[in-house]
């Protein structure tokens, strides 16, 4: 019957999502706890690299407050 399909497509969805869910994880884990910018757009590298900057330490995931900038 139809529900015989249902261990396949659960087994397929769990293969499909577990990469995407791993990858988001391994980026926390990788950037202190925060997720991996992506720029698509110039104006998003330009506040990736002005992140850089504004840091003092050349990583974008190691963000100042506004209270510590100079």
């Amino acid at each position: 019957m139809w529900y015989e399909i249902l261990p396949c497509l659960g087994v397929m969805t769990a293969c499909l999502i577990i990469p995407g869910i791993a990858t988001a994880q391994i980026h926390k884990w990788t950037n202190g706890g925060k997720e991996k910018r992506i720029a698509r757009v110039p104006y998003q590298w330009y506040l990736m690299e002005r992140d850089k900057r504004v840091s003092g330490e050349n990583c974008y995931h190691k963000s100042k407050g506004l209270e510590n900038i100079n």
